[in-house]
């Protein structure tokens, strides 16, 4: 059967107590050594007896300087420490803070809705009444700026629109005028060409009776010229 387990209390006989110390301070002094080399840790270990006796261990570093990096460390964990606790009880009162304006805002507009009013008095109902009347002359103000300014856009956008038919309209009669104009251009031309051919013509026919390459038979009725009709026109005129 194992060993049960052993109840750890002050040892009462002296002499038994001073041997455990002895025994039990070998044992912790080796084990430090030993986590030491294993382990390659910093190892400080410091003993005091019952009668003031020091007993002490340190790794290759000496006690003092690992002392001073054990203060270090504390040291700055404890403002740590601090500075979290500064910081919770900062957090916690902006917290309560702003629930209590949370809360205000919320019963406001619960107000303002209409809601929750029996337990406002007359001077609140007052204060709420000139809010809202307050509030009704900005939205006002606010909606009759954005009709304005909605109303100056349509108003600058039909000037534009009618600039734009104004340019188109001119440009339309720019092309009927210069299509008028090459017609007109055209017709003269076919003018021209026609006076040139009668003209042509006539003095063709001229030349012929006066080289006598036409001859005149009294007994004979003079053959009719048939003459076309741009030429009847240019002989009537």
């Amino acid at each position: 059967m194992g060993r049960g387990k052993v109840t750890l209390k002050r040892i009462e006989n002296k002499i038994n107590r001073q041997v455990t110390f002895s025994k039990r301070r070998s044992g912790l002094l080796k084990k430090a050594h030993e986590i030491s080399v294993l382990c390659d840790a910093d190892v400080a270990l410091i003993i005091f007896s019952t009668k003031g006796k020091l007993c002490e261990f340190s790794t290759n570093s000496s006690m003092e300087r690992i002392l001073e990096r054990y203060e270090r460390l504390s040291y700055s964990e404890r403002e740590l420490t601090e500075t979290n606790h500064e910081s919770h009880g900062i957090w916690t009162m902006e917290y309560a803070k702003l629930k209590s304006r949370m809360e205000g805002l919320q019963t406001t507009q619960r107000n303002i809705m209409g809601e929750d009013l029996d337990s406002l008095s007359l001077k609140e109902l007052q204060n709420l009444e000139q809010k809202l009347d307050a509030s009704l002359k900005h939205i006002r103000l606010r909606r009759n700026q954005l009709m304005f300014e909605s109303i100056s856009a349509l108003e600058k956008k039909d000037k534009e629109l009618q600039n734009e038919n104004n340019a188109l309209l001119n440009k339309v009669k720019e092309i009927e005028k210069e299509v008028a104009r090459q017609a007109h251009i055209q017709q003269q031309d076919r003018h021209n060409m026609s006076s040139y051919r009668f003209d042509t013509y006539i003095s063709a026919a001229y030349q012929a009776r006066g080289n006598g390459l036409v001859e005149e038979s009294p007994r004979q009725a003079q053959p009719s010229i048939v003459l076309p009709p741009w030429m009847l026109q240019h002989i009537n005129h």
